[in-house]
């Protein structure tokens, strides 16, 4: 099963992870982008993740793969998807976090959200 600590060893070998806090909670960033972090809002279920990617990518993995992959109506207005790390297998989750770190490289596909706590940090 995957853990907040697995999804850091796997974005930790990518260039320019930084690791920062988000509401106290450990999340990682590149460029100033957020990539990934816990779930800590109210309306996600436990041991849940926030991955940054476009709206485009969040619909076809919702469709793809619900029972792993949902969203709740308070990150809906974000470019994210929430990840239940009980029920994705390790390629899945690596292939996810490369995509959303190759976006956040590239300079797109990030949320306003985490450009904004990016700078309070």
């Amino acid at each position: 099963m995957a853990t907040f600590d697995s999804v850091r060893k796997v974005l930790s070998s990518l260039e320019g992870v930084e690791e920062k806090t988000i509401h106290g909670s450990p999340a990682l960033y590149v460029r100033g982008k957020l990539v990934v972090c816990p779930a800590i809002h109210k309306s996600a279920e436990p041991n849940s993740i926030v991955v940054n990617l476009s709206t485009e990518r969040r619909s076809s993995l919702l469709n793809a793969d619900p029972r792993v992959y949902y969203i709740t109506e308070h990150y809906a207005k974000y470019s994210n998807v929430l990840v239940r790390l009980d029920r994705i297998n390790d390629k899945a989750i690596q292939e996810l976090l490369n995509i959303s770190w190759q976006s956040a490289s590239a300079g797109s596909g990030s949320s306003r959200k985490g450009k904004a706590l990016a700078k309070k940090q």
